[in-house]
């Protein structure tokens, strides 16, 4: 956490139009997750949503007999990413709930969906979690779009200058968030969050309006969007590591993966039979098989980067992150 603030400060106070931050969907280091990925356990299953205008800056605009966001079903943002969406309007709140706690888990732990038409027109929301519903913690974001010209209802943004902030990708792939970036806070317990808010980016720099990162900077994105439709269209959000298959689950069944990182292959410190699937980041399933106690299984074929290990035994998952280098 130490050394992500301090290369967020060195962005920030150095270089800050540079491009730091990962790119669009299928792109290489790209860390969009596809809705169709194995890495989702379960996905959202309860939300209540509070509406904001379709144009804070002029409340009294309508679109579809109404000044605030009408567009889709609170429903619309449960179950898997189908690109039917509920839009929030500009600052609009989503409060999602989920009946087994998210955990605290190797790598990334969950992913919110939006429906961005394509890598670059994009709407943006904060994301905060919660482990008791009262006390909610913001994830730490940055934005690097320029802050002097105003992106238009239809304009465009570019992913690479965007971290932490939900609507990153476009359609059907999902922003990632790792719980582990938090700070540790005797008001929240990372390996049981129970709620998760989703709140709309005011796009405006206009600062009687704006919405503004971690660092102060104000988050410029497609603004007014005067529309039925305003704001940030939820879709879902999936979840990775749950309470159950999480870091307790790891530590119960006592699995290490070794040498980590590793060049050709690695060992499963197993006394008995597991059936091992290996994810790359976006999700995509390599490979299949199973494992026994000193049996090597080998990634030689596997490119340099992070990937992600889903090991079953006797009936319980774990996720592992391991390292080709």
């Amino acid at each position: 956490m130490k050394l992500l603030k301090t290369f967020l400060f060195l962005t920030v106070t150095g270089f800050s139009l540079a491009q730091n931050y990962p790119p669009s969907a299928g792109q290489e280091g790209t860390t969009a997750i596809a809705y169709h990925s194995d890495l989702f356990n379960v996905w959202a299953e309860q939300v209540t949503i509070e509406r904001g205008f379709i144009n804070i800056s002029n409340p009294e605009a309508q679109d579809q007999g109404s000044n605030y966001a009408s567009y889709g079903q609170p429903e619309n943002a449960l179950g898997i990413a189908d690109n039917t969406v509920v839009s929030l309007g500009d600052g609009g709140i989503a409060i999602l709930t989920f009946e087994t706690p998210i955990a605290n888990g190797p790598g990334f732990d969950f992913a919110v969906f939006e429906n961005g038409l394509n890598d670059n027109f994009l709407e943006l929301a904060f994301v905060e979690v919660s482990s008791d519903g009262e006390n909610f913690f913001r994830f730490p974001n940055h934005s690097q779009t320029q802050t002097q010209t105003q992106i238009s209802a239809f304009g465009e943004l570019d992913p690479t200058y965007l971290h932490n902030l939900a609507g990153k990708y476009r359609a059907f792939f999902g922003t990632p968030f790792d719980l582990e970036e938090l700070e540790d806070n005797p008001l929240l317990n990372k390996n049981n969050v129970t709620h998760m808010k989703i709140i709309d980016v005011i796009g405006s720099i206009n600062p009687d309006f704006a919405s503004y990162d971690s660092f102060g900077n104000s988050v410029n994105d497609p603004f007014p969007t005067p529309f039925w439709s305003s704001g940030f269209d939820l879709d879902a959000v999936g979840v990775i590591n749950q309470k159950v298959l999480g870091l307790q689950e790891v530590k119960r069944n006592s699995l290490k993966i070794y040498p980590n990182p590793t060049q050709d292959f690695f060992f499963i410190g197993n006394d008995e039979p597991v059936f091992i699937e290996i994810f790359d980041e976006s999700g995509k399933l390599l490979l299949k098989t199973t494992s026994s106690k000193n049996k090597a299984i080998s990634i030689s074929s596997f490119k340099k980067g992070i990937y992600f290990v889903q090991i079953e035994k006797k009936g319980s998952k774990s996720l592992h992150k391991i390292i080709k280098k």
